[in-house]
């Protein structure tokens, strides 16, 4: 467990009382997960609220954190799936079985709204609540706080970056301005010049058929007192603030959160069990060379056809032949969906075989990012993925896939030069039905590993520059650090609202 960050003028026997409401998606669940934690570490209680599918799914970290002492209690609300027009246990974005579905899980979010707001106003033996952090797609929690007149602050996953990109192009209404979805571009107002494409930055939120959602979305963001944020000062300093003078109100990055889990086997758990013996996966590691693995691995979302498999593996074999002290551990998902490519898998794992490692199903992404001899990360993207990286000082080969990933491209390879671009110009919504066709090509892959694991003058510049956002990641969670301070101010908020 962490070394807890004590705030020594709070009277510990009326702690206030944090309620988190995360969104029902992996990439959003692990960092709200670690974030109560630290509140609760740091002179809260907490209560979060999560359903039975994804209560189920992280059961382990669950008992960890009860077995710790931490005042941390997992309320369990029902999911009324099937009342909603979804299947039966589709509690989660990742498990949702049709495109045509993702706009109804998005407006059956507000069915859990009674029932937080009957469990907060029937919980007698618990104090009553102080503050709820709710998950920016979650706009339906800050409608419950207002109707029970509790202070509520949003809690956002993404990058600053993104976040402020976002609001740029909204406030300038630049993307009503460009017809072609492929034209580069740049993002108005930035302190870094950026472009990007339309279709790369478009949110699904402000497609037409979503107004309603997007109207709730955008006044729960106007009416938190508060935004917290997984990020830190020093990583997005010209983010944030710009990003604070466009809100007029506070802004507290609280990250790298991923750097809650000091140990091997919260890491290990951190967000689902893993699919690998982690004990047979460290051996394995303790085999190599310091920074001689690169760590492929495209989130709990993404999905690739099984042309873009056979692409990605060509590339990585090809990478192999390129350089004789490269090893990789890649993780496929998609493997177990059809017997062409559990075929080909067998064969290829087969081939590769000492230098390589493919890991079907979770993996324990932490884990394997802090080991030494991992010295790059293929990556989404995602921003739980791309801190991961920043925080254990990994240089990344990004392939974003569609939301905010374009964007954390941008800022890793444009904006902290730390990362190399694989290629991927082309959404693809994880809902979509992917193209049979391979979006980027083997040598791409190949060349992207190349230049992140022996770049030249180039990579050691990106591999020094990753160094040190690594210390600065590391000392911003320690005792008196940017975000441990921001931590403790969230409490204070709390607190005085009591």
């Amino acid at each position: 467990m962490p070394n807890q960050m004590p705030i020594n003028h709070l009277n510990h026997s009326k702690k206030p009382h944090l309620i988190l409401v995360p969104l029902m998606a992996q990439g959003h669940m692990i960092p709200m997960v670690d974030l109560a934690c630290l509140l609760a570490g740091a002179g809260a209680l907490v209560t979060f609220i999560t359903t039975p599918v994804n209560a189920a799914r992280i059961r382990p970290v669950i008992r960890r954190i009860e077995s710790s002492g931490l005042p941390v209690q997992f309320v369990e609300l029902c999911f009324p799936a099937v009342e909603a027009g979804l299947p039966a246990g589709c509690e989660n974005i990742d498990l949702i079985p049709s495109p045509d579905l993702f706009k109804t899980f998005m407006e059956s979010l507000s069915l859990l709204g009674p029932q937080l707001k009957l469990h907060l106003a029937a919980a007698s033996s618990a104090p009553p609540p102080d503050c709820i952090i709710f998950d920016s797609l979650n706009s339906w929690a800050s409608t419950v706080a207002k109707e029970l007149g509790v202070p509520h602050l949003m809690f956002y996953g993404p990058s600053c970056f993104y976040i402020l990109c976002s609001l740029l192009l909204k406030k300038n209404q630049v993307l009503k301005t460009i017809a072609d979805d492929f034209e580069l571009f740049p993002v108005p107002g930035l302190p870094e010049p950026v472009e990007v494409m339309k279709a790369q930055v478009s949110r699904w939120m402000d497609r037409p058929g979503w107004e309603k959602i997007s109207e709730e979305f955008y006044a729960a963001e106007d009416s938190a007192q508060g935004i917290i944020m997984n990020s830190f000062e020093e990583l997005e300093s010209s983010a944030l603030e710009l990003y604070r003078k466009e809100k007029g109100k506070k802004i507290w990055p609280v990250g790298p959160l991923s750097l809650y889990n000091k140990d091997a086997e919260s890491q290990a758990t951190r967000g689902n069990a893993s699919s690998v013996d982690t004990q047979l996966l460290v051996n394995w590691l303790d085999s190599k060379e310091p920074n001689s693995v690169m760590f492929v691995s495209f989130g709990s979302l993404a999905r690739n056809p099984f042309s873009q498999l056979v692409e990605i593996g060509h590339g990585l074999k090809s990478a192999l032949s390129s350089l004789p002290s490269l090893s990789f551990i890649w993780v496929v998902k998609e493997a177990e969906k059809g017997d062409g490519a559990k075929k080909w898998m067998s064969e290829f794992e087969a081939e590769i075989k000492g230098r390589g490692m493919v890991i079907q199903g979770w993996a324990p992404q932490e884990l394997i990012l802090t080991h030494a001899a991992v010295g790059g990360f293929m990556t989404h993207c995602g921003w739980n993925s791309t801190l991961e990286a920043l925080a254990t000082g990994v240089v990344m080969a990004t392939w974003p896939r569609f939301g905010d990933q374009f964007l954390n491209e941008k800022l890793v390879v444009d904006v902290l030069n730390v990362g190399v671009a694989v290629g991927a110009k082309v959404p693809t919504l994880f809902v979509d039905e992917m193209s049979e066709e391979a979006q980027v090509k083997g040598e791409k892959v190949r060349k992207a590993v190349v230049e992140v694991m022996d770049g030249g003058k180039e990579g050691e510049a990106r591999r020094r520059r990753a160094g040190e956002l690594k210390e600065k990641a590391r000392t911003a969670t320690e005792e008196g650090g940017s975000s441990s301070e921001n931590l403790k101010d969230i409490i204070r908020f709390a607190y005085s609202r009591k």
